[in-house]
């Protein structure tokens, strides 16, 4: 937060005396450099960061969570982090340590976190979706919710995640657009504040603990990356079947290439999602990554559907995801993103199945790491 500092007490007088004219003299240069020493020591402080515009602030929201509504006017004097994510995307999901970190350490120090939820699939838009995200992740800083993407729009904003930083006027400073970079978003989130303090930061950086879904990518690695499932995105898709949109329809799978992947028994397969039709359907992917996700639902509030996985026609075992156990077995029921692949080893091609024990689940995504 912005601390001005004291002008000088102009009510006090000198002991008139002797030499007064000399003193007071004297008195008025001293306060000249004093001046000219705090102006040099505040401008030591003034951020380089370019000015990319005035922040636009949070006008349609639908509701808010963890706050109440938070206008522009609230946060002048403050440093804003305004952080675009949507609870699905597993890009977001690992970016959330750090802007969970970073609000805690600076909290105290004038930055003030504001997550907007705009969501990608209809299911993000849902209150109850969000509240358990929210509450699954641990954040504690406000959340303007965003599902009618008013606030999106209004940023023009085109990622998920997006950083956006606003100094102490409400100007955007810096974005980072994706996951990653975090050192040079803290530093940026340092300079801002001290600029905006006239006053040294704590220059250290955060390093979160994180685990499961929320641990970083192996990029090294990784050779596999988003693939939806509905038809109005699909992409590689390899049933040996085409797709019937909207219908019922059986789909079998045979040898599938790098990247190529299936669905295997009775599925309706909508523009956004699949759902299956009868139980023991099932998706297969050929993919290379330490980590493989899928984004499901159980198709209604309050239903357990079960699932088996397998990697190269086996149980997992020491290769199975945060949601599955060694032996591939698993439940989905929220609608969420689910670890269900992380090789132990060295990463390499694989054979991934997923069979749905019960008929009524959604597949939307599958999503690597």
């Amino acid at each position: 937060m912005h601390t001005p500092i004291p002008a000088a007490n102009k009510k006090r007088s000198l002991t008139m005396m002797a030499g007064a004219a000399l003193a007071a003299c004297a008195l008025s240069m001293l306060s000249a450099g004093g001046s000219s020493a705090v102006a040099a020591e505040t401008a030591s402080f003034r951020s380089n960061l370019p000015v990319e515009g005035r922040a636009p602030g949070f006008t349609g929201a639908t509701t808010w969570l963890n706050s109440a509504p938070l206008s522009p006017q609230q946060l002048k004097g403050k440093v804003v982090l305004v952080d675009f994510w949507t609870y699905s995307c597993i890009n977001c999901i690992r970016t959330v340590p750090y802007i969970r970190a970073w609000a805690a350490k600076y909290r105290d120090q004038g930055l003030v976190v504001v997550g907007v939820h705009t969501p990608e699939f209809k299911f993000e838009e849902d209150l109850v979706n969000i509240n358990a995200a929210v509450g699954r992740f641990h954040i504690d800083y406000p959340i303007a919710v965003d599902s009618n993407q008013e606030i999106w729009r209004s940023w023009g904003n085109q990622y998920w995640p997006a950083i956006y930083l606003t100094d102490a006027n409400g100007k955007v400073r810096y974005h980072q657009f994706g996951e990653g970079d975090y050192a040079k978003t803290e530093k940026a989130i340092q300079s801002l504040l001290a600029e905006a303090r006239g006053a040294a930061v704590d220059s250290t950086l955060v390093n979160p603990s994180s685990n499961d879904e929320q641990k970083a990518p192996d990029l090294a690695s990784l050779q596999s990356e988003e693939t939806y499932v509905g038809y109005s995105k699909a992409t590689n898709f390899h049933s040996t079947t085409r797709v019937r949109p909207d219908r019922a329809l059986n789909y079998a799978v045979d040898r599938l290439g790098m990247n190529q992947w299936g669905l295997l028994g009775q599925w309706v397969v909508g523009a956004e999602s699949a759902v299956v039709d009868a139980p023991g359907a099932g998706l297969a992917y050929q993919f290379s990554a330490r980590d493989l996700h899928l984004v499901a639902g159980p198709g209604k509030a309050g239903a357990k559907v079960r699932i088996q996985v397998t990697i190269d026609g086996r149980a997992p075992g020491a290769d199975h995801g945060a949601d599955t156990d060694a032996d591939g077995n698993g439940v989905i029921d929220a609608t969420r993103l689910y670890q269900l692949v992380r090789q132990s080893g060295q990463v390499k091609q694989r054979r991934f199945e997923v069979r749905f024990l019960d008929k009524g689940a959604e597949a939307f995504a599958f999503t690597f790491g």
